[in-house]
This record gives structure tokens, C-alpha cells and sequence, in this order.
């Protein structure tokens, strides 16, 4: 049994796309900006565009918990997209989108999951709306983080399921 995530997430940042785009994809920074990653690790390198490399992340958001899943590196277009397939406690695919409009930087970034957790999958037909809180709390967090650490101002955030 597992239970079926699909979120949608969006930030527009006063920043150039190249830094943005760089900040998320030096994976093994997110630490230093983004408070609820704990830990990434490289497990394996890709070719030269990253495709098929593998980074093991450790999240804990504002619920005490923490998961850990690895994350290979699917598709990538420069300035563009990133795009990846998670597997671990979670399984499923996360989709970085990079563009620019009315001169802001628009991240969005999509994510279809399923826990593997049993604990979560017991707990989610009545847990659910936690869970959708608690992944709202950590793209907000995400999204400032990433805001102060390119010395930018955030100018929108949203996240919702789809």
C-alpha cells in the first residue's frame, strides 16, 4: 500500500536565471541555504549534462521526521529543465522548470510521488492534510532560502496539489 502525492510549486525571484538555475542544480549546496535538507550526497556521477547521476538526499521538515531518497538525474536542458526519478522512501519523479517572465525568474517545480513509508501510508488517509502542510512549509522554506542566498528579493510563492 502506498499513497499517491502530486504537487505543484512556484517561486518568482528578482534574480538572473543562470544563478537561479545554478542554485538548484549544485544539489550539494542545498544545505547551506535550504534549512530542511539535511544531508545530500553524490552516489554516482552522470555524463557530462549530469544524466544519470545519483544524489542521495535526507529531508526533515517541520513535522519531526525525516526521509531519505535517492535522486537520479533523468533529463536536463541548460537554463531550462532538470528533472529526476526518486527512489527510496519515496519513489516517483520531481521536474525543476526555469523561465523568465515580466523580469522575474520563475522556478516551478512538480513533484509525483509515493510514500514507502509504512508508518505514512497507514497514517495518510486522516494524516494527509498534514503531509500536504508539511510539504508546503518546506518549499516556503526553500523558496527564502534561496531568495537570500542569491541576495534577492522573492516576489511570489505558491505550492498546491494537483
Amino acid at each position: 500500500m502506498t499513497t499517491e502525492f502530486k504537487f505543484v510549486t512556484e517561486w518568482r525571484i528578482d534574480a538572473p536565471l543562470v544563478e537561479v538555475c545554478d542554485t538548484i542544480i549544485h544539489c550539494l549546496d542545498w544545505p547551506i541555504w535550504w534549512k530542511n535538507v539535511k544531508m545530500v550526497e553524490k552516489i554516482e556521477n552522470g555524463d557530462a549534462d549530469g544524466i544519470g547521476s545519483v544524489h542521495r538526499f535526507t529531508w526533515k521538515g517541520r513535522i519531526p521526521y525525516r526521509f531519505t531518497f535517492d535522486m537520479r538525474v533523468t533529463g536536463f536542458v541548460p537554463l531550462s529543465l532538470l528533472e529526476g526519478h526518486a527512489l527510496g522512501e519515496i519513489t516517483g519523479t520531481g521536474r525543476w522548470n526555469f523561465f523568465r517572465e515580466d523580469e522575474l525568474t520563475v522556478v516551478r517545480y512538480h513533484w509525483h510521488i509515493y510514500t514507502n513509508r509504512r508508518w505514512m501510508n497507514l497514517l495518510a488517509p486522516i494524516a494527509s492534510p498534514v503531509f500536504k502542510w508539511n510539504h508546503h512549509q518546506v518549499m516556503w522554506q526553500g523558496a527564502k532560502g534561496m531568495a537570500c542566498q542569491l541576495n534577492a528579493r522573492l516576489e511570489y510563492f505558491h505550492t498546491s496539489t494537483e
